[in-house]
């Protein structure tokens, strides 16, 4: 991220835009997307203006927020497809991401298409799901997967385990991995 930074963004500039960074990870994560820009600011310890001028729209800042993740999406898809038996694969990308979304409340809605215009979510996400298909095809071909699966089930899926809500980050995930344990069952032919 800092690579795509002019050289002249000065230090304290630079120590403003990683608090709106790490403000707005934490925030988006516990409560979504629909945490307001102004208490993102508030959060960072930065005046509105500032914020607007690092990032001018919520969609700009959820996708440089979200990037790590998206990356992390990546991996987990990508590790699936590389299992040598595709269903065992996609019951572990099932498992892993279910995790990942629980622990970060907003990333569901930036994956599952809050903001289609950010371009470097989009070809993320884009990607991951060809994969997904390809991973999806190959389980079902095995015998494994129902037949009759289409990757809007798991779509559908991660928009669920979005959905779950919990006292705590721990309980979430622990909800997550008993919601990820039944759809891999109703998935399997």
């Amino acid at each position: 991220m800092i690579d795509r930074l002019p050289q002249t963004l000065r230090s304290d500039a630079l120590d403003n835009r990683e608090r709106i960074l790490d403000a707005a990870r934490a925030l988006f994560a516990a409560e979504g997307m629909d945490v307001p820009m102004r208490e993102i600011a508030r959060r960072a310890g930065v005046g509105p203006a500032t914020l607007y001028r690092r990032f001018p729209t919520k969609q700009a800042l959820a996708t440089e927020a979200f990037t790590e993740q998206m990356y992390a999406c990546h991996a987990i898809v990508e590790e699936g497809l590389a299992d040598p038996d595709p269903w065992h694969g996609l019951c572990l990308v099932i498992e892993k991401l279910c995790e990942l979304h629980a622990r970060n409340r907003g990333f569901t809605t930036a994956f599952t298409s809050a903001f289609p215009h950010a371009m470097d979510l989009a070809a993320m996400r884009e990607q991951a799901l060809t994969s997904l298909a390809e991973l999806a095809r190959r389980a079902r071909d095995s015998g494994r997967l129902r037949p009759d699966f289409v990757l809007d089930d798991l779509i559908l899926m991660l928009m669920a385990n979005g959905s779950l809500h919990a006292t705590s980050t721990n309980a979430r995930v622990a909800a997550s991995r008993r919601f990820a344990a039944l759809a891999i069952r109703a998935f399997q032919a």
